[in-house]
Protein backbone atom coordinates (compact mmCIF):
# COMPACT_ATOMS: atom_id res chain seq x y z
CA UNK A 1 0.00 0.00 0.00
CA UNK A 2 1.29 3.41 -0.97
CA UNK A 3 0.27 6.78 0.40
CA UNK A 4 -0.62 9.15 -2.43
CA UNK A 5 -1.29 12.84 -1.83
CA UNK A 6 -3.69 14.67 -4.15
CA UNK A 7 -3.16 18.41 -4.46
CA UNK A 8 -6.34 20.50 -4.50
CA UNK A 9 -6.45 20.78 -8.29
CA UNK A 10 -7.07 17.04 -8.67
CA UNK A 11 -10.18 17.20 -6.48
CA UNK A 12 -11.42 20.21 -8.42
CA UNK A 13 -11.09 18.22 -11.66
CA UNK A 14 -13.14 15.43 -10.10
CA UNK A 15 -15.84 17.58 -8.53
CA UNK A 16 -16.23 20.04 -11.40
CA UNK A 17 -15.77 17.50 -14.20
CA UNK A 18 -12.89 19.31 -15.88
CA UNK A 19 -11.67 17.28 -18.84
CA UNK A 20 -9.32 15.87 -19.94
CA UNK A 21 -7.92 15.88 -16.41
CA UNK A 22 -10.98 14.36 -14.74
CA UNK A 23 -10.74 11.12 -16.71
CA UNK A 24 -7.08 10.67 -15.80
CA UNK A 25 -7.71 11.35 -12.11
CA UNK A 26 -10.62 8.88 -12.10
CA UNK A 27 -8.31 6.25 -13.64
CA UNK A 28 -5.60 6.95 -11.06
CA UNK A 29 -8.10 6.65 -8.23
CA UNK A 30 -9.48 3.38 -9.65
CA UNK A 31 -5.99 1.92 -9.78
CA UNK A 32 -5.27 3.14 -6.26
CA UNK A 33 -8.36 1.37 -4.96
CA UNK A 34 -7.41 -1.86 -6.76
CA UNK A 35 -3.97 -1.78 -5.18
CA UNK A 36 -5.15 -0.74 -1.74
CA UNK A 37 -3.32 2.60 -1.85
CA UNK A 38 -4.32 5.28 0.64
CA UNK A 39 -5.43 8.71 -0.60
CA UNK A 40 -4.08 11.61 1.46
CA UNK A 41 -4.68 15.35 1.28
CA UNK A 42 -4.58 18.31 3.65
CA UNK A 43 -7.16 20.28 5.58
CA UNK A 44 -6.23 23.18 3.33
CA UNK A 45 -7.54 21.19 0.36
CA UNK A 46 -10.87 20.92 2.13
CA UNK A 47 -10.95 24.69 2.56
CA UNK A 48 -9.96 25.32 -1.03
CA UNK A 49 -12.59 23.04 -2.55
CA UNK A 50 -15.31 24.73 -0.50
CA UNK A 51 -14.57 28.25 -1.77
CA UNK A 52 -16.44 28.06 -5.10
CA UNK A 53 -19.65 26.50 -3.73
CA UNK A 54 -19.67 29.05 -0.90
CA UNK A 55 -19.09 31.94 -3.31
CA UNK A 56 -22.12 30.70 -5.24
CA UNK A 57 -24.20 30.40 -2.07
CA UNK A 58 -24.51 26.63 -2.57
CA UNK A 59 -24.04 25.34 0.97
CA UNK A 60 -25.53 21.91 0.13
CA UNK A 61 -22.93 21.45 -2.61
CA UNK A 62 -20.18 22.55 -0.21
CA UNK A 63 -21.31 19.93 2.27
CA UNK A 64 -21.45 17.29 -0.49
CA UNK A 65 -17.83 18.12 -1.42
CA UNK A 66 -16.75 17.95 2.22
CA UNK A 67 -18.46 14.58 2.75
CA UNK A 68 -16.88 13.16 -0.41
CA UNK A 69 -13.43 14.32 0.66
CA UNK A 70 -13.78 12.94 4.20
CA UNK A 71 -15.07 9.61 2.87
CA UNK A 72 -12.25 9.09 0.39
CA UNK A 73 -9.12 10.62 1.89
CA UNK A 74 -7.06 10.89 5.03
CA UNK A 75 -7.05 14.61 5.80
CA UNK A 76 -3.77 15.81 7.29
CA UNK A 77 -3.72 18.86 9.54
CA UNK A 78 -1.14 21.62 9.46
CA UNK A 79 0.54 21.21 12.84
CA UNK A 80 3.75 22.45 14.46
CA UNK A 81 5.96 19.86 12.75
CA UNK A 82 4.41 20.65 9.37
CA UNK A 83 4.92 24.36 10.12
CA UNK A 84 8.65 23.77 10.48
CA UNK A 85 8.75 21.93 7.15
CA UNK A 86 6.72 24.77 5.65
CA UNK A 87 9.29 27.32 6.81
CA UNK A 88 12.18 25.29 5.36
CA UNK A 89 10.35 24.93 2.02
CA UNK A 90 9.56 28.65 1.80
CA UNK A 91 13.12 29.58 2.74
CA UNK A 92 14.77 27.14 0.33
CA UNK A 93 12.47 27.44 -2.68
CA UNK A 94 10.52 30.70 -2.34
CA UNK A 95 7.23 28.81 -2.68
CA UNK A 96 3.82 30.42 -2.38
CA UNK A 97 2.13 29.87 0.99
CA UNK A 98 -0.46 27.39 -0.31
CA UNK A 99 2.13 25.28 -2.15
CA UNK A 100 4.43 25.15 0.86
CA UNK A 101 1.56 24.15 3.17
CA UNK A 102 0.50 21.32 0.85
CA UNK A 103 4.04 20.00 0.48
CA UNK A 104 4.76 20.34 4.19
CA UNK A 105 1.63 18.38 5.13
CA UNK A 106 2.44 15.68 2.58
CA UNK A 107 6.05 15.42 3.74
CA UNK A 108 5.07 15.36 7.39
CA UNK A 109 2.90 12.29 6.91
CA UNK A 110 5.45 10.67 4.59
CA UNK A 111 3.79 10.12 1.24
CA UNK A 112 5.16 8.02 -1.58
CA UNK A 113 3.72 10.22 -4.32
CA UNK A 114 2.47 13.81 -4.47
CA UNK A 115 0.24 14.45 -7.50
CA UNK A 116 -0.26 17.96 -8.80
CA UNK A 117 -0.67 19.83 -12.06
CA UNK A 118 1.38 22.72 -10.72
CA UNK A 119 4.46 22.63 -12.97
CA UNK A 120 6.49 24.72 -10.50
CA UNK A 121 6.36 21.90 -7.95
CA UNK A 122 7.31 19.04 -10.28
CA UNK A 123 11.03 19.77 -10.17
CA UNK A 124 11.30 19.83 -6.36
CA UNK A 125 12.92 17.16 -4.20
CA UNK A 126 11.18 17.30 -0.82
CA UNK A 127 12.33 15.08 2.07
CA UNK A 128 9.34 12.99 3.18
CA UNK A 129 7.86 12.81 -0.33
CA UNK A 130 9.00 9.97 -2.56
CA UNK A 131 8.09 11.60 -5.89
CA UNK A 132 6.21 14.62 -7.18
CA UNK A 133 4.44 14.06 -10.48
CA UNK A 134 1.72 15.35 -12.76
CA UNK A 135 -1.31 13.06 -13.16
CA UNK A 136 -0.43 12.22 -16.77
CA UNK A 137 2.99 10.97 -15.62
CA UNK A 138 1.85 9.22 -12.45
CA UNK A 139 3.53 5.83 -12.10
CA UNK A 140 0.21 4.09 -11.43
Amino acid sequence: MRRIFFDTNLFIYLFEGREPYRSRVVEIRRRMLERGDRLVTSAMTLGEILVKPMELGRSALAEEYARALRASAVIVCFDELAARRYARLRAAHGLRNADAIQLACAAQCGVDLFLTNDARLLKLDVPGIGFIAAPERAPL
